[in-house]
């Protein structure tokens, strides 16, 4: 039989709040050595995630789009709302601030094959894990598909 997600992932991951000051998110993610933490509201769903990416534009700062000026206009090579994302992001304070929002998502009762292909095709390194209310109850990594793949070799 298929393993399904809920046979390997991470049960009851830890979880912040938009509000929470994104050095403490980074504190976390340090000292528990994950890439990425699910981003909850007051009563407890999913409204975003924080991860590595997301925090990687602190360190490097933002470079403006590139444009041309032609007859007094400004045209832009690259779209202007991603530097304004970027931007954000590399000035933010708090998780709310810097996270992804709408994350991908799955529930426990897909297979393994399932969320191997949404990571694949979606370029995601986790998906947290709902329950039919959206409640985060899981995560599940790329690392934890590796892991039931060698186990299952054994």
């Amino acid at each position: 039989m298929p393993k399904t997600v809920a046979d390997v992932m991470s049960h009851d991951p830890v979880v912040v709040r938009s509000e929470t000051p994104l050095k403490e998110a980074i504190q976390i993610l340090a000292e528990r050595r994950i890439s990425g933490l699910p981003v909850v509201d007051d009563v407890g769903k999913l409204i975003g995630i924080i991860s590595e990416t997301d925090l990687m534009w602190q360190e490097t700062g933002v470079t403006p789009p590139a444009y041309i000026m032609f007859l007094d206009s400004v045209i832009y090579l690259q779209n202007p709302a991603d530097y304004d994302r970027d931007l954000h992001k590399a000035l933010g304070q708090t998780v709310g601030e810097v996270m992804s929002k709408n994350p991908i998502t799955i529930t426990p009762d897909k297979t393994l094959k399932e969320a191997a292909r949404i990571m694949h095709d979606r370029s995601v390194h986790r998906l947290p894990v709902l329950d039919s209310a959206g409640q985060v109850i899981g995560i599940l990594t790329r690392g934890d598909i590796i892991r039931a793949m060698a186990a299952s070799q054994d």
